[in-house]
């Protein structure tokens, strides 16, 4: 897969290495909660300066709450579960000049590889409740395409209705236009 540009500057750069399988959740605002395993290399020289799978331990967050880079913010939000992607990004999405930790030199360029274990609701809410909510949102719109739909099928009723109601004014009408000439004509 081609390499996307999630911000248009070229700051965080995207490389899908393993898609999700087909319907895999992705994170959103009722899955916020992302658990990860992640390693950080150092773009310049290749050098691995974090990692979660040497010690096979899981990496979670949840989005929207500025507790990690810029570039994981916004690039982990375009994933699903069981993808893996390397994530490139620049310094200022990344620690820029300001905050790096110590192994990381200022205004480095960053690789992640990252892979999406899982995606969860908020503490509080279970996935349960995520999925029962979605279900009564999905019933419904169901319901509003159905009511839509039957509402189409009275209207087109009606006009058809006015149409042929229409149809037999016209045909009496032109029957009595018909009728009245003919019978003048039959009496004289």
């Amino acid at each position: 897969m081609e390499e996307m540009d999630l911000t248009g500057d070229g700051g965080i750069l995207k490389k899908v290495l393993k898609a999700a399988k087909p319907g895999a959740l992705a994170p959103s605002e009722d899955l916020p909660l992302c658990d990860l395993q992640y390693e950080g290399i150092l773009a310049d020289t290749k050098e691995v300066f974090d990692s979660t799978r040497e010690d096979n331990t899981v990496f979670s967050f949840e989005l929207g709450q500025g507790s990690v880079i810029k570039a994981w913010e916004i690039a982990v939000k375009t994933m699903k579960v069981g993808e893996i992607a390397r994530i490139t990004c620049s310094p200022e999405y990344a620690y820029g000049s300001a905050g790096s930790p110590p192994d990381i030199p200022e205004n480095a360029t960053l690789i992640f590889e990252v892979e999406l274990l899982a995606c969860k609701p908020r503490k509080g809410s279970t996935l349960d409740s995520v999925v029962a909510e979605k279900a009564k949102l999905e019933l419904l719109r169901k319901q509003r395409e159905e009511a839509g739909a039957k509402k189409e099928e009275e209207k087109k009723k009606r006009e058809e209705a006015k149409a042929a109601a229409a149809a037999r004014i016209q045909a009496k009408l032109e029957s009595k236009k018909g009728g009245g000439k003919g019978k003048g004509k039959n009496n004289k």
